[in-house]
């Protein structure tokens, strides 16, 4: 069975983006030579992606080619009127049948991206495997949660902890069922 990870930023106070959805603060001053922080081998390592519709949306703001070519991508999302397009389908019905159908296909390890509501959504129900987060040094006024509405109570087990140049913390946990 593949596993559903979320590898995902936060700022020190668990804001994944700001109030309006910007991410700008990733790229935190004074950042190291590599920004990396083990990206490409984690890209390399999924081929499918999931994500909400507002995380989607504001991928799209940014006026960028889509940054996860060659991935299958999944948009979790109420709204019936979107069509699938060349790089994203559309699942707008049956979210968690869709997903638990997802896990048992062959393949590899599939990357939740977020945003806080789809995170809640699928902690919530038992999807997530991992979580490998970054806690970024900073501290934001508002934003969304990495976690929105109200999560279960979830047990975890750490795996790793790296602390990389730039004053990002890496924490990597295994959910426990």
């Amino acid at each position: 069975m593949r596993k559903i990870k979320l590898y995902i930023a936060m700022s020190l106070n668990g804001k994944i983006a700001e109030k309006d959805g910007s991410v700008d603060w990733l790229y935190v001053k004074d950042n190291d030579d590599n920004p990396d922080h083990g990206y490409q081998k984690f890209y390399d390592s999924i081929d499918t992606t999931i994500q909400g519709s507002s995380t989607y949306k504001q991928v799209e703001s940014w006026g960028i080619d889509f940054p996860y070519p060659n991935k299958k991508n999944y948009v979790i999302t109420r709204d019936k009127s979107l069509e699938n397009n060349e790089n994203v389908t559309f699942v707008n019905t049956n979210h968690i049948e869709f997903i638990n159908d997802l896990k048992q296909e062959e393949g590899k390890d599939i990357w939740l991206i977020g945003g806080g509501l789809v995170n809640t959504m699928l902690l919530n129900e038992g999807l997530i495997d991992e979580l490998q987060i970054f806690v970024m040094p900073i501290i934001l006024q508002d934003g969304i949660d990495l976690f929105q509405n109200l999560p279960n109570r979830t047990d975890l087990k750490k795996i790793k902890t790296i602390n990389h140049d730039s004053g990002a913390v890496e924490i990597n946990y295994q959910i426990l069922k």
